[in-house]
């Protein structure tokens, strides 16, 4: 199997050189984003959640009392609302919700607990709104991936009712890459290498602990947390992130839906204007989000 498109990706990768400095990676980052427009039936409105900065959007037809809260990757230290727009807002297409972007603090300016103290506001925020637990799920990718892992722990641990799921694509949930995948994979992972995941973890933990549960929430409890779906790429350096991840949420007796998809690499989603594997990931996500919150919140039946 060697899916030409994916190929072409790697080749498109391997011609985009991203800078040194963290601010023009910033914005290197953003118009990588920008290659990929958003579709022109997407409604868009910026917004304060809980006075964090962020982003509605919708797709024709999208369910107002359903959301998905996206938290973008990027290592905790670029990415943004902006970088992650066109994938943000096909995959609340495919669940047919609504999806509010965050826009949470970066390293190294806000190191940890920033990040997580911005998504537990985000989510703070959509119940004030009067949305039901039941009605939200949490996404993200790689960091992102795993600061939605982080927010259900502090969810819990503030004790406000879990989401419908959680939904991680590529999630970076070792902050000490000491999984085996980062040293077999790394010829074949075209964007995440070892040295450059521990820069990020540096800055974003600006010396705390690398095994604290809301930052590396591969070494948390994780009773009682929403069901997980993990979505990764087998020629990724994260996959045992993810295999880890799922091995100790399963054993935590939360469901856990781990898809480990042949040749994607890291977070392949983010390439779905020119992947069809993308397009069906997302398709698949958006499914599992919509039934999650099914089950969540049943459907009451008028009284005959």
């Amino acid at each position: 199997m060697n899916d030409p498109e994916i190929g072409a990706i790697r080749e498109f990768l391997a011609n985009s050189g991203f800078p040194e400095d963290i601010g023009e990676l910033r914005k290197a980052y953003d118009a990588l984003g920008d290659t990929f427009p958003t579709a022109s039936d997407v409604t868009i409105e910026k917004v304060k959640a809980n006075g964090v900065p962020a982003e509605w959007s919708s797709t024709p037809g999208a369910a107002r009392n359903r959301v998905i809260m996206y938290v973008h990757g990027g290592g905790y230290v670029i990415g943004s609302v902006a970088s992650h727009r066109h994938l943000v807002t096909e995959l609340g297409r495919a669940a047919g919700t609504r999806a509010l972007s965050l826009d949470y603090r970066l390293a190294p300016e806000h190191p940890f607990p920033a990040a997580v103290d911005d998504a537990l506001a985000g989510y703070r925020f959509l119940l004030a709104e009067g949305f039901e637990p039941g009605n939200i799920a949490i996404a993200g990718d790689s960091a992102g991936g795993g600061l939605t892992v982080a927010t259900l722990l502090a969810i819990r641990d503030a004790g406000l009712p879990q989401p419908s799921m959680g939904f991680c694509i590529s999630p970076w949930v070792d902050l000490e890459a000491l999984g085996n995948s980062m040293t077999t994979q790394a010829a074949l992972d075209p964007m995440v290498q070892k040295d450059g995941l521990l820069g990020m973890a540096a800055a974003y933990l600006n010396g705390g602990n690398a095994r604290n549960p809301l930052a590396a929430p591969l070494y948390g409890n994780f009773k009682g947390i929403a069901p997980l779906l993990i979505q990764v790429g087998a020629a990724e350096t994260l996959l045992d992130d993810s295999t880890r991840l799922a091995s100790v949420a399963g054993a935590a007796d939360v469901e856990v839906n781990l898809q480990i998809w042949p040749e994607m690499i890291h977070v392949w989603h983010f390439f779905h204007p020119m992947l069809a594997t993308a397009r069906r990931a997302i398709l698949g996500a958006g499914e599992t989000i919509s039934k999650a919150m099914d089950r969540s919140v049943p459907v009451k039946k008028v009284a005959e």
